[in-house]
């Protein structure tokens, strides 16, 4: 089903349990609607704006830092901040299978998160962070290329609506700075995608606490993101109040807070009933991005937006009718993100 989340974002971003354990958690996870959710379904909208607003601030350092600069740094700090949370909270911070892991790294933190931040060099927030949720739809394909998982009936429905959303949004015919932008951006969603394969075939092998393998794989994926940011020629960091403000919050809010927020709503809510409120995130990106950022995308890109958002909430409500499947886990910092 989509998502049954880390961004994400999330990285949503998240639940990497194995099978045993996720249908472990469906049986004890509280029915929708039953009392004593209110707490969960709180944090989740509080998630939702979280992850979608974060893609307003990526976009805004770029005026401050360039974009490996400012995802080597964003990376980092939320690594560090995340292994501070899982010290507080006593979990044991044994690594996993450290292939694995590190290519988990590679592919959601590098692989997202530095795509996504140069995307939005010269792409808009809001179209970036729908392009970038593309990820359910490649995670589908390579879930039937690599894992031999059928896509089937609606499925197939979503793959299509979201296929033409992604050709109007990208607007091929219009040979311009912004076609480069947007195929970057439907790369940090692949990268999402590729990323979620590899953390499945982590939990078939083995049982793996959630938070540690997402604190792992960051932190090998961010050092990554380091020696690109050290080998690539970018304009020098503005190391302004505004600046580290920013990257305080996407750090300290946007990445370890959420993780952990999304933690706490998974383990109170069925997977699907929290998946729906990841629907809101790139629809808020865009809001956010025209009413802070004053971004008007054109005709085709509205219509566009709205296909990928409507094939996202088509594969949403399918998968609510089904035992939930871990089929993807978002990338270490939600998106927008990480977001």
């Amino acid at each position: 089903m989509w998502p049954r989340l880390a961004g994400a974002p999330l990285s949503e971003r998240h639940a990497m349990d194995d099978s045993a354990a996720r249908r472990s958690a469906a049986r004890a996870a509280p029915a929708a609607g039953e009392p004593g959710q209110g707490p969960a379904v709180g944090t989740r909208a509080a998630l939702s704006l979280v992850w979608g607003y974060n893609w307003i601030i990526m976009k805004t350092a770029t005026g401050y830092a360039g974009p490996f600069d400012f995802a080597a740094l964003r990376s980092l700090l939320g690594t560090a901040f995340l292994f501070a949370a899982l010290l507080a909270l006593g979990r044991r911070l044994r690594p996993p299978p450290l292939a694995s892991t590190v290519l988990l790294g590679v592919a959601q933190t590098a692989g997202f998160t530095g795509l996504s931040q140069w995307a939005l060099v010269a792409g808009g927030a809001g179209k970036t962070a729908v392009l970038a949720y593309t990820m359910p739809f490649w995670t589908l394909l390579l879930a039937a290329w690599w894992l031999d998982e059928r896509i089937r009936g609606v499925q197939w429905t979503a793959v299509a609506l979201a296929l033409v959303g992604l050709i109007l949004v990208l607007e091929p015919w219009r040979l311009e700075g912004s076609l480069e932008s947007g195929l970057l951006a439907v790369g940090s969603g692949l990268a999402w995608a590729a990323g979620a394969i590899v953390a499945k075939r982590i939990q078939a092998r083995q049982r793996v606490d959630s938070l540690v393998l997402t604190a792992w794989q960051m932190l090998f994926g961010s050092l990554i993101l380091a020696v690109v940011a050290l080998a690539i020629p970018q304009p020098p960091v503005r190391w302004t109040g505004a600046f580290i403000a920013l990257l305080v919050y996407i750090s300290l809010v946007g990445t370890a807070a959420a993780w952990l927020a999304w933690i706490f709503v998974l383990k109170r809510l069925p997977a699907g009933t929290a998946s729906l409120g990841i629907l809101a995130v790139p629809v808020i990106g865009v809001l956010a991005s025209a009413l802070q950022l004053g971004e008007r995308p054109s005709g085709p890109e509205l219509w566009g937006m709205a296909s990928i958002v409507g094939a996202l909430a088509l594969l949403t409500l399918h998968g609510l009718g089904r035992r939930p499947s871990g089929r993807w886990a978002p990338p270490a910092s939600p998106p927008g993100r990480n977001e």
